[in-house]
């Protein structure tokens, strides 16, 4: 079964709505709802009093019309009577103020009746549920990563660095707590970072958003385990949540579930979202890299697209071409956030499949055609996405570089690693996502041609080597500017940058000359450095481009040193986009890496998932697509040969015969 269909909340509606659903459900061809993922009040409405009749008659409902159930626990929003009976159990900032309900996400996960209120409802749904007809999956909580700064808090942290460094020296020694009176005599001297006079302890913060990270994964997996106990079949996942603020390491939360979910919004309205979709859909397939690279796209808006303080309508079609798009990277199908458009509530505006227009909409329509389009796929999407590049990605150094004291206000993580993402694919390279921080990494590596890692800024030992070990073997490496600078712990590998990489590099930068805002530094093959650059010496890499401009003329920018096998690429400028992708394709035909399809026409896309070829364009004029050898269109059954035209904003799949 391919997932299509979104978070439904019936009990926001009055029964004879939900006789409605289901009909226009089965109009559209919707496959399962994630049922009950903020309904606890309803569920629980005094503690320890259940009402579940509402949910017996919709689980029925449903499965009578053929759809399937991810039911989900309801503990990322706990109702009134908790927060009042309970208030140690609403979360703390790092200012000191204790939140109050009125929101989503007021609870503290470290506090004990938190934890023991989510156990109870987590038993009675699998008590009640967990043989349901209509139950596909479990979805426990919704979107973890809520932050918290109370003495509960600060006695679970104590106790997870006591397990973490074993004793206070080498806590002291981890954290450097010898700068600025730090060190700590006593376990019961340490809190989770708080508000303080200037910049907190780096190392300190790091440390407390990995126990955030675990002390989260400690209460899904307390559902987790309840749940599966009361029916193994069942599989059971949580959805992921991308940004900045979120305290979860993904990459070892995935071993913990049984299909990596994922919630993925686009947050550009030009031909970006397109990037950002094949982006999140890339990296969503490298966390799932257990189970074939298979996920699932739980949430997704369907026809709004969100900016800062603006709402995009999209256009016709883009529905269908960003649902099929995650389909071809991995998805197991769509869901989205949400079924029905609410009359109120904090998010009355927020999109829906059935807007408030209702079903005679633009976007209701699309959705019938898209239902009608995933029926055809069914049983034929299957098999991994190959791909020889892969790009690095490192929760912990992305928290490492949000301090403050950097060299530069405007690093970004984030961005930096988008736009090495964002220019093999414009290339039209199938990329995946490595994750140098976990144990297996040196396995994962062997199998691709070319690793990218942007601002890997902290690495360990193993992972240095294994990446050296993946050089030597045959592979290229390139590495970007802010990389292998520091331990896991956030101390500074001595010696020159960038530390964990010199020898496999062969250079040795003696300093960095971050560049303002708005300004460039000339490179000698016509380019133009942005927003950083360095002083390099080599060590035995030979130089290919040296900056042109400022005091650093003549010096090594972009470098590449001959390891074992392979080679070892060193890029110290920043670089826009366009000389980004021109460095990328250079280093893929040195490689003897193909794009997925060449040749294609402007704003195109080509993404081989197993058997099938997904064809997008992106573009608002037709194009016609070379293939490789005759193929059949999968939901006409058209024969086609030689090549194939895509309508304007048009998306298909072919099986190559």
């Amino acid at each position: 079964m391919l997932f299509f269909g979104g978070d439904y909340n019936p009990e926001q509606w009055p029964e004879e709505v939900w006789v409605e659903d289901v009909a226009l459900m089965r109009q559209a061809g919707v496959t399962a709802v994630s049922l009950g993922v903020f309904a606890w009040s309803q569920l629980e409405p005094e503690e320890g009093r259940f009402e579940f009749g509402w949910l017996d008659r919709i689980m029925d409902r449903l499965h009578a019309g053929g759809i399937k159930v991810a039911l989900a626990t309801p503990t990322a929003s706990p109702p009134p009577w908790f927060t009042l009976a309970h208030p140690e159990g609403l979360p703390v900032t790092a200012d000191g103020v204790r939140l109050t309900h009125g929101s989503r996400d007021t609870y503290c996960v470290s506090a004990p009746p938190y934890r023991a209120a989510a156990r109870r409802i987590a038993a009675e749904l699998a008590g009640r549920y967990a043989r349901h007809p209509a139950l596909a999956l479990w979805h426990v909580h919704n979107e973890y990563g809520t932050d918290c700064r109370c003495d509960l808090t600060a006695a679970s942290f104590r106790g997870w660095l006591e397990k973490r460094h074993g004793s206070l020296d080498a806590l002291n020694e981890a954290w450097t707590t010898t700068f600025w009176s730090q060190r700590y005599s006593d376990w019961a001297q340490i809190t989770p970072p708080r508000a303080t006079q200037y910049l907190p302890n780096p190392a300190h913060v790091l440390d407390f958003r990995r126990f955030l990270s675990d002390e989260l994964l400690g209460a899904f997996v307390e559902q987790r385990d309840l749940l599966r106990a009361a029916n193994p079949d069942v599989p059971i996942t949580t959805n992921f949540v991308q940004g900045g603020w979120v305290s979860v390491d993904h990459a070892r939360w995935a071993a913990e579930l049984d299909v990596v979910a994922v919630d993925h919004y686009p947050a550009a309205a030009d031909d970006e979202a397109e990037a950002e979709t094949a982006f999140g859909g890339d990296l969503a397939r490298g966390w799932a890299h257990r189970d074939g690279g298979e996920w699932l796209l739980m949430e997704t808006a369907p026809n709004l697209i969100y900016t800062p303080g603006r709402m995009h309508a999209k256009e016709p079609g883009r529905l269908t071409r960003h649902s099929l798009n995650y389909l071809a990277r991995g998805s197991r199908g769509a869901m989205y956030f949400q079924w029905r458009q609410p009359r109120g509530g904090a998010e009355l505006f927020h999109s829906a499949l059935v807007p408030h227009a209702g079903p005679d909409s633009p976007v209701f329509r699309e959705a019938i055609g898209l239902g009608r389009t995933l029926k055809a796929l069914t049983g034929k999407v299957a098999g991994p996405v190959v791909a020889d590049v892969a790009v690095g990605w490192d929760a912990p150094s992305w928290w490492a570089l949000q301090a403050g004291g950097l060299p530069a206000a405007e690093i970004d993580y984030l961005a930096g690693v988008r736009q090495v993402h964002r220019a093999l694919y414009r290339s039209g390279f199938a990329t995946d996502f490595v994750f140098p921080g976990l144990d297996e990494i040196g396995a994962r590596l062997r199998s691709y041609r070319i690793v990218v890692l942007p601002f890997l800024y902290l690495v360990s030992d193993a992972s240095a080597a294994a990446l050296r070990d993946f050089v030597a073997g045959g592979g290229h490496l390139v590495v970007g500017h802010l990389s292998g600078i520091a331990d896991p712990a956030g101390r500074i590998r001595l010696g020159g940058y960038p530390g964990a990489f010199r020898d496999l590099l062969g250079v040795r930068v003696v300093e960095w000359r971050p560049l303002a805002p708005g300004t460039t530094i000339a490179l000698d093959d016509g380019e133009q450095g942005v927003r950083w650059s360095e002083r390099v010496e080599t060590a035995g890499a030979a130089t290919l481009v040296r900056y042109a401009g400022d005091v650093l003329a003549g010096a090594p920018a972009i470098t590449r040193n001959r390891y074992g096998s392979g080679s070892a690429w060193y890029v110290s400028p920043g670089l826009d986009d366009d000389a980004l992708r021109r460095l990328l394709d250079r280093v893929a035909a040195e490689a003897g890496v193909a794009p997925v399809l060449p040749g294609l026409p402007p704003r195109f896309e080509a993404v081989r998932r197993g058997e099938l070829l997904f064809l997008f364009n992106h573009g608002d004029v037709p194009g016609t697509v070379p293939l490789p050898g005759p193929a059949r269109v999968v939901v006409s059954g058209r024969e086609v040969s030689g090549s194939l035209t895509v309508p304007p904003g048009g998306a298909t799949a072919i099986r190559l015969e």
